[in-house]
């Protein structure tokens, strides 16, 4: 894996903390959510026009995909009403890449070596420390908190498999990150028509943040899209997971929430599986 795909990968980890803070941070996480993937929607149809259409073996991935993403949406927006984002994010985003790993040498035939594994092993050991541990005095975590994010974890286990087939067989990367942003938000619209009058009040004052989530969001995915096309499914997987970096930066300066000193010290750890990736 090239140097430059390493930092784009890590670049689309900051981007994916940053709208999960957006969430994080609005009075209704559903609602909130919603606007996020509704802008990334608006953004995604304004440009497909311009772009020639995937290949038709993809497009069985691409439903799955949204299908999956659907079940994401909710279980994110219930994991941070329930619990904060520094306990939420790590659990959700750290337990996926052991799956992914194990799913993509099923599915994809991928093959990685010991180092490989080993790296994955260790971001996912200062991932799910960081969630764990806690500070003197803090509250325990959520039990309700816990089982979204878990249950999330697979969900997103899930659909990064599918994508990472999918955009390989679509033959033009952009263009499936694109309509999948489109299906999605039409498939979590539907899903939500119940509470429509409650989001077009929540759209007349939030949507500047869906916007700007929804740009961030889709900017996230689409790079890592791109660089499971150059480098193992498993491997992108684990190194975007990096962004629990910048998610416990973003939580303590901006969402003003406590990290303890046994957690900072999970970011080593994190760190640490980062390097060991890049040369693994």
């Amino acid at each position: 894996m090239s140097g430059a795909t390493v930092l784009l990968v890590l670049f689309a980890a900051l981007l994916h903390a940053s709208w999960n803070a957006l969430v994080k941070a609005g009075p209704d996480k559903l609602l909130s959510t919603v606007l996020v993937a509704g802008g990334a929607g608006v953004l995604a149809a304004l440009a497909l026009p311009f772009l020639a259409l995937p290949d038709a073996a993809s497009w069985p991935w691409l439903a799955g995909s949204a299908c999956c993403h659907l079940a994401y949406y909710r279980l994110l927006a219930a994991a941070y009403a329930h619990g904060d984002m520094s306990h939420a994010y790590p659990l959700m985003r750290g337990s996926a890449p052991l799956l992914v790993a194990l799913g993509s040498a099923v599915l994809v035939g991928e093959t990685l070596g010991a180092r490989q594994y080993g790296a994955i092993a260790l971001i996912c050991a200062g991932v799910l420390a960081m969630s764990l541990w806690r500070g003197a005095g803090a509250a325990p975590p959520s039990r309700r908190a816990t089982l979204f994010a878990l249950l999330n974890a697979a969900v997103i286990a899930c659909y990064t498999l599918i994508d990472g087939i999918g955009v390989r067989r679509s033959g033009a990367p952009l263009a499936y990150t694109l309509w999948l942003f489109a299906l999605s938000a039409v498939v979590l619209l539907v899903a939500v028509m119940g509470k429509r009058q409650a989001l077009r009040e929540y759209g007349r004052q939030y949507w500047k943040t869906g916007m700007l989530g929804g740009l961030v969001s889709m900017a996230s995915y689409g790079l890592a899209l791109w660089a499971m096309t150059a480098a193992p499914v498993a491997v992108i997987a684990a190194l975007r997971e990096t962004s629990i970096l910048f998610a416990a930066l973003i939580a303590r300066v901006f969402l003003r929430e406590r990290l303890g000193v046994r957690r900072l010290c999970a970011v080593g750890l994190i760190a640490g599986g980062a390097v060991a990736m890049r040369f693994a």
